[in-house]
């Protein structure tokens, strides 16, 4: 999830969703601008670390969760930088947050409910939601990967993939803005899964860890069953497509692995 696009949701983006009515937009499947198939990050390769300690947590308290994050979050600035600059761009350091309950305030207005985690353009910065289910423990691998997918947006966003992508989000067309949004999230859900994948010989965790994680819902309501698409899918896509790029990511370790844009429409759902 990033900001200002959960935003977007409720606002922009439903008066994107009302000017594409109003002006009867075409929904035709245009092919995407050549930053976001042809990007040099497709070529940069695997991430520039192999190890990512994670610091033990024994009293679930703030202090000690702030830690273990912090580190995470280091490893990522590691892992990123030098494929930022292989592909051709600078890199720098994405500023981060913790707050300990919604409705925090943050440069793109304030916390949102339903969200662990957020990117913000304003100011290239993730907050997370440390609140007391996650103080209990959170050395939970979804976390760690929950980070890296606001991570793998900071990506976008110094390759000129978000920039890119936010053109036509912010355009007429509602179906082709849910469409370029679900391939922005799919594409940070795959990255997240590059750096998982990448580290994961060092995290000293079981198999079954990842199982679990990787063949997880990410939908708190479950709408298949009758028939209907949940917001949650329109924006970040289907757990099926969340499963799928997540573990593509993990397995192949590989930003190359990640071009959400010119996959099929049918692994973007």
């Amino acid at each position: 999830m990033r900001i200002p696009f959960l935003a977007l949701m409720a606002g922009a983006l439903a008066g994107v969703l009302f000017a594409g009515t109003a002006h009867a937009a075409s929904s035709s499947a245009a092919p995407f601008s050549s930053v976001l198939t042809k990007n040099k990050l497709y070529k940069a390769g695997k991430p520039g670390v192999r190890a990512c300690e994670e610091p033990e947590v024994r009293t679930g308290s703030v202090e000690e969760a702030e830690l273990y994050f912090e580190a995470v979050k280091d490893c990522l600035d590691r892992a990123w930088a030098p494929v930022v600059k292989k592909a051709g761009h600078r890199f720098t350091k994405p500023k981060f947050a913790i707050v300990t309950k919604v409705g925090a305030k943050t440069r793109c207005g304030r916390f949102p409910g339903g969200a662990q985690a957020l990117y913000c353009q304003k100011d290239r910065s993730i907050t997370f939601l440390l609140s007391p289910n996650i103080v209990e423990e959170p050395t939970d691998l979804a976390l760690m990967q929950v980070l890296a997918h606001e991570y793998g947006h900071h990506v976008q966003q110094l390759t000129g993939i978000m920039k890119a992508g936010d053109r036509i989000i912010g355009g007429r067309d509602e179906d082709r803005a849910y469409a370029a949004l679900r391939r922005l999230e799919l594409q940070a859900q795959c990255l997240s899964g590059v750096f998982v994948g990448r580290v994961w010989d060092s995290l000293g965790r079981p198999d079954s860890d990842w199982n679990i994680l990787a063949k997880g819902t990410h939908n708190p309501v479950a709408l298949d069953a009758i028939g209907v698409r949940s917001g949650a899918d329109n924006t970040h896509g289907s757990d099926k497509s969340n499963a799928f790029w997540l573990q593509r990511g993990f397995t192949s370790q590989s930003t190359g692995a990640c071009n959400t844009w010119t996959s099929s429409n049918a692994r973007v759902r």
